[in-house]
């Protein structure tokens, strides 16, 4: 999938105008990658488009443990938006992830994750 099909399928989902998607987008990432370790974020990163790879190097080595609520406060500071806003789009950003990798990467995701994240995307496990 290339950048412009990214954020437009996150933008349809999220109904937002497209510098606020490109936002979120980056944010969501970003966000990730602190929950995600070093290697499950750079088996994401690489089927995901160029321009979204800095947004998905892990700050630090280890994962972060927090939920879908600290996720979306996260995203809410980093976008400069109302938390419900950034809680939408962070679901839509999942979404597109889940449908721009390979089947099997987005569950490698999610098993890092755990079942609260599985929940908020339609159609994961």
């Amino acid at each position: 999938m290339q950048y412009d099909d990214f954020v437009s399928s996150v933008r349809a989902r999220g109904g937002r105008p497209r510098d606020e998607t490109e936002t979120l987008v980056h944010a969501t990432l970003r966000v990730l990658a602190e929950r995600l370790t070093a290697g499950e974020a750079d088996d994401l990163r690489a089927q995901l488009p160029g321009e979204l790879y800095g947004d998905l190097i892990p700050p630090e080595p280890e994962a972060q443990s927090f939920g879908p609520d600290e996720f979306a406060r996260r995203v809410a500071r980093m976008a400069r938006l109302p938390e419900a806003e950034a809680r939408a789009g962070m679901v839509a950003v999942l979404a597109t992830t889940r449908d721009a990798v390979e089947p099997g990467e987005f569950d490698d995701v999610l098993s890092q994750l755990g079942g609260e994240y599985a929940r908020l995307v339609p159609g994961s496990r």
